[in-house]
């Protein structure tokens, strides 16, 4: 079975985020002065062959213990863990 795992990276509350700050400034607030904050951030997805949920989650889990996708120090992960039919969804 084919699960997509979607990892999305954002600055944790309290740490600047320039690139959300750019965007607010020159482009929401072009069209409306209603949105308070705007963030930006990583999304990453990756497929994994693996036989249950449970497996793709752990997965997920060692590509965030074992590699550089973000620095734990100011970043936030959440990661989603989905069945899909091939791996172009």
């Amino acid at each position: 079975m084919i699960y997509k795992v979607e990892f999305l990276i954002t600055n944790k509350e309290g740490i600047r985020d320039p690139e959300g700050e750019t965007v607010k400034k020159f482009i929401v607030d072009k069209v409306t002065n209603k949105v308070e904050d705007v963030r930006a951030g990583k999304y990453i997805v990756v497929n994994v062959n693996v036989s249950n949920k449970e497996d793709a989650e752990k997965i997920a889990k060692l590509l965030l213990e074992k590699t550089r996708l973000y620095n734990p120090v100011i970043h936030k992960v959440e990661v989603r863990v989905k069945e899909t039919e091939n791996c172009h969804n």
